[in-house]
C-alpha cells in the first residue's frame, strides 16, 4: 500500500542513488476510470470523480503515485483550438488555429484558476494530496512547449513552419514556455509532487535531434528548473525510441525521463543512465492488453532487474495502458514490481 518514505525513494532515483525500493508507477488512467465504472468524458472535468477514480485505484493496484495526465486538451481549450471527445473516447485536439502572426498576437494567456478545466485538476490534486499525504506521489500534467505549438498549429503546418517561419515557431513556444511554467507551478501550490511533461511530438519519431535542440530543448530546460525551483520532480515523456534523442532529452535538467516501449532499458541506462533518472518501460500493448499473466510477470521482472542496476530507475509501463487491460495483468505487473524491485 502507499508508504510513508516514497518520496524519499524517488529522491534517491532522481539524484541517481539507490532507494530502499524501487516505486512502482502505472500510466494507467484509462484502465483505473473503467475499474472504477467511470465514463471518461465525466472523469475528465469532475475533481471529486478524478480524486476518487485515484484514490481508489491507488487503493485497490497499490501504485505508489497519482498520475493526473487525463488528457491533452487542457491548455487549447481555452486558447480557442477545437477538440472533441465523448464517452470513453479521450478528447483530442481537432481544429488547429491558422500558422499565422496574427493568430499568435490574438493568443491570451490562460488562467489556470478560472479558465477551461483547468480548475477541476488543480482541485483534484489538493483533494489527493489532502487524502494521502506523502505517502504517494500526486503528479500532475503539462505539455511540454514545442508539442503545445503542434497542437494549436496542427502538426503538419509546425513542422513545415520549422524552415517556412521559424521565428514564428520560436515565438510560440516562447509563450507557451511562460505559460507552462505557471501552470506547472500553480499544480505544485495545489500539492502536486511532479509534473508529467508531455513531449512525444518531440520526440525522434518526428523531428531531428538537431531539431530538438534548436526548438525544443530550451523550452524543456526552463520547464524543469521552474519545476524544480518550485518543489516538484518533472517526468519528462516524448515516448522515446532514439538513443541520440535520448541523450539530447538528458541534457535538460528534467528529474527524470520515462521511455517509450520500443527501447529496450537497459540499453537506455547504458547510454545516459549515469545522466538521469529513467522511468519504464512495460510495453502496454503486447504485453500488458495482449499477454497473458505469466508473460506480464515474464517481462516485468527482466525489465525490473536492467533498470534497477545501480539506481537511478522508477518501474511504470512505457506508454498508457489501454482501458481494456486484463486486471489481471495490471496486478501481475505491480505484485512483480514491489517483488523484485528491492535492494
Amino acid at each position: 500500500m502507499a508508504y510513508q518514505g516514497v518520496m524519499d525513494d524517488i529522491r534517491a532515483c532522481v539524484e541517481l542513488r539507490v532507494p530502499s525500493r524501487v516505486p512502482v508507477f502505472a500510466l494507467s488512467e484509462e484502465f483505473d476510470v473503467r475499474m472504477a465504472n467511470q465514463i471518461y468524458n465525466e472523469y475528465n472535468r469532475n475533481a471529486k470523480i478524478m480524486a476518487e477514480v485515484q484514490i481508489q485505484a491507488i487503493n485497490r493496484y497499490d501504485y505508489d503515485w497519482a498520475w493526473l495526465q487525463v488528457d491533452d486538451c487542457f491548455e487549447f481549450e481555452p486558447l480557442g483550438v477545437g477538440c472533441h471527445g465523448e464517452g470513453n473516447i479521450l478528447p483530442a485536439t481537432c481544429e488547429s488555429l491558422p500558422f499565422t502572426r496574427e493568430t499568435f498576437h490574438s493568443l491570451r494567456m490562460p488562467n489556470p484558476k478560472t479558465d477551461g478545466r483547468m480548475p477541476a485538476l488543480l482541485e483534484a490534486i489538493s483533494r489527493i494530496k489532502e487524502h494521502f499525504g506523502d505517502t504517494v506521489c500526486v503528479t500532475g500534467r503539462v505539455t511540454a512547449p514545442f508539442s503545445a505549438v503542434t497542437l494549436i498549429y496542427g502538426m503538419t503546418e509546425t513542422l513545415f513552419g520549422l524552415y517556412d517561419d521559424p521565428d514564428l515557431v520560436r515565438d510560440t513556444v516562447k509563450f507557451m514556455t511562460e505559460f507552462e511554467c505557471k501552470f506547472a507551478q500553480m499544480q505544485i501550490e495545489a500539492g502536486a509532487d511532479a509534473l508529467w511533461v508531455g513531449d512525444c511530438n518531440a520526440s525522434g519519431h518526428l523531428i531531428s535531434v538537431d531539431n530538438f535542440n534548436e526548438f525544443a530543448a530550451d523550452s524543456v530546460k526552463t520547464l524543469a528548473q521552474t519545476i524544480r525551483q518550485a518543489g516538484g520532480y518533472s517526468f519528462y515523456h516524448a515516448s522515446e525510441h532514439s538513443i541520440p534523442h535520448l541523450k539530447a532529452q538528458a541534457e535538460t535538467g528534467v528529474s527524470a525521463i520515462s521511455i517509450g516501449p520500443g527501447l529496450d532499458v537497459g540499453t537506455a541506462k547504458e547510454a545516459v543512465g549515469d545522466r538521469v533518472c529513467l522511468m519504464g518501460n512495460v510495453d502496454p500493448i503486447v504485453t500488458l492488453l495482449e499477454g497473458d499473466a505469466a508473460a506480464v510477470r515474464e517481462a516485468s521482472e527482466r525489465i525490473m532487474k536492467k533498470g534497477m542496476q545501480n539506481g537511478g530507475y522508477i518501474f511504470s509501463s512505457g506508454e498508457m495502458i489501454p482501458r481494456d487491460v486484463p486486471e489481471e495483468n495490471m496486478i501481475a505487473m505491480v505484485e512483480t514490481g514491489r517483488k523484485f524491485g528491492r535492494y
